[in-house]
C-alpha cells in the first residue's frame, strides 16, 4: 500500500493490481471490452468446457450503434460445436454486461487482425482418474514385494506389480 510523504508523493509497496488496473484497461478497451470483466473471468461467465475451446478476442460496434458483435477465436475443429453454442454463450455475456450489449457472436478461426494474433492455445481437458486397483490386485502385489528388504525399493515393486496386474485384470 502506497504510504504519503510530507510533500505528496508516495513511497512504498503498490499492490500489483494497482499498477495494471489502468494498463490492462486501455489494451481492453482497444479491443473493444469496456467492461474487461469478460477478459478477465471468461471461465466463470461461458462455463469451463466452453472456455477451453474458445476465447473473445474482439467486441466491435456496427454504425447503427444497435449492440455490439463479439468475435471468438477456436480452433477449425471446434468451430462448428461452438456454432451451435452462440445463443446460451450470448445470454452468459449479457448476463455479465446485465443489459443486451452484445447482439450477435462470431465465431473465427483466426484473430480479426491477422494470422500473427491467431495463436491458439487452449487448455486441455483434465484427464480422467484412473481408477482405484481392486484389493485383490493390492494384497498381490504386497505378497510380491513382500521379501524385499529395503523400503524404497519394496514400494516401487508393488506400485509396478499393482500396474500390471491391473493391466491384465481389464
Amino acid at each position: 500500500m502506497k504510504q504519503p510523504r510530507s510533500n505528496g508523493t508516495t513511497r512504498g509497496f503498490s499492490r500489483a493490481v494497482s499498477l495494471m488496473q489502468t494498463r490492462i484497461r486501455e489494451a481492453s478497451e482497444s479491443r473493444g471490452f469496456a467492461v474487461s470483466r469478460l477478459l478477465t473471468h471468461w471461465e466463470e461467465i461461458v462455463g469451463q468446457q466452453t472456455a477451453s475451446i474458445a476465447r473473445p478476442v474482439n467486441v466491435s460496434y456496427g454504425r447503427s450503434g444497435m449492440g455490439a458483435t463479439l468475435t471468438l477465436l477456436t480452433t477449425g475443429s471446434m468451430a462448428p460445436i461452438l456454432e451451435m453454442q452462440k445463443e446460451q454463450i450470448l445470454q452468459k455475456v449479457n448476463g455479465c454486461y446485465g443489459y443486451r450489449a452484445i447482439a450477435r457472436v462470431k465465431v473465427t478461426q483466426t484473430a480479426p487482425t491477422g494470422f500473427s494474433d491467431g495463436q491458439v492455445a487452449f487448455s486441455h481437458a483434465p484427464k480422467a482418474e484412473k481408477p482405484a486397483p481392486a484389493p485383490e490386485v493390492v494384497e498381490q502385489a504386497r505378497d510380491i514385494g513382500q521379501g524385499v528388504g529395503d523400503d524404497g525399493l519394496r514400494q516401487a515393486l508393488e506400485l509396478l506389480a499393482t500396474n500390471v496386474l491391473s493391466k491384465r485384470k481389464t
